[in-house]
């Protein structure tokens, strides 16, 4: 039941520059346009790429645990301010495209945790077929993530939420689903990211990066860029898939460096 590659449809818009979408520092406050004593906290949201039409998922909060500790007292989350609600097509977030969830400014101070919250109206598209997925109410009431992180006053924190698409859904013996979100957190600041184009551009590619600990995977868009986004400092095997209809064959790059901030540029990779 699930589509290929090629008949997905995704939204064309490529981030312009990794920098843009990275993490930025500035020991002067003003400079930096963040209040005195203040940090900017922003959390992005993206997708790992799942075999679908469309997955929508009902974002409803995005809430941060400043206190340390394991207790779960809801009095201990706090929402974050202006959080960018609604419904969201995950798999119009790949190509480099992420969904902007919030942007703040809080207080300086230890962050221990970001809470994701999601609502109910969650809806899987299957061949043209809408399938409400069941969401547990654990789900529901917010996937914590763990920051244990210290903000200082005049910086700037991105937070980049990877969804992970097919990990998430769970299929069930009567044809129906279940939304397990499974979330891959990566603090930009601490991250890099590998961009390119894939030629021939008149199909989707899945372009992935794999070592022994991590796995980061994205589609190429409609004019066949692609960037994947969080990548933690490591060395890599980056695989090219096209669609299997093409005949084309996969592509593999062995020894792809990655380092904090690094932006690494692969330019065209061309199948044959």
């Amino acid at each position: 039941m699930k589509r290929t590659m090629k008949n997905l449809k995704l939204k064309s818009l490529l981030l312009a520059t990794v920098i843009a979408f990275g993490f930025t520092s500035c020991s002067d406050d003003d400079e930096n346009g963040v209040e005195e004593g203040n940090a900017r906290l922003t959390v992005r949201m993206t997708d790992a790429p799942g075999d679908y039409d469309h997955v929508w998922v009902d974002v409803q909060d995005v809430m941060i645990k400043t206190e340390a500790g394991v207790g779960e007292d809801e009095s201990e989350w706090e929402s974050l301010s202006n959080v960018e609600t609604g419904r969201y097509d995950l798999l119009q977030l790949t190509g480099g495209v992420s969904q902007l969830l919030a942007d703040v400014e809080i207080p300086a101070g230890y962050l221990d945790q970001i809470r994701l919250v999601l609502g109910p109206d969650n809806v899987v598209v299957v061949d043209d077929e809408e399938i409400t997925m069941a969401t547990p109410s654990a789900q529901q009431s917010g996937l914590k993530l763990q920051v244990q992180q210290e903000l200082e006053a005049g910086e700037q924190y991105e937070y980049l939420l990877d969804f992970d698409v097919d990990e998430s859904i769970v299929e069930t013996g009567n044809a129906g689903y279940i939304l397990k979100p499974v979330i891959r957190m990566s603090a930009m600041a601490n991250t890099g990211s590998i961009m390119g184009k894939v030629h021939p551009t008149d199909f989707q590619s899945l372009v992935k990066a794999k070592n022994a600990s991590h796995t980061i995977s994205a589609y190429t868009d409609a004019s066949g860029n692609f960037v994947l986004h969080g990548v933690p400092a490591g060395t890599y095997q980056v695989t090219v898939t096209p669609d299997a209809d093409t005949g084309l064959e996969m592509k593999s790059m062995d020894n792809i460096e990655v380092g904090e901030n690094d932006a690494i540029d692969l330019e065209t990779i061309y199948l044959e």
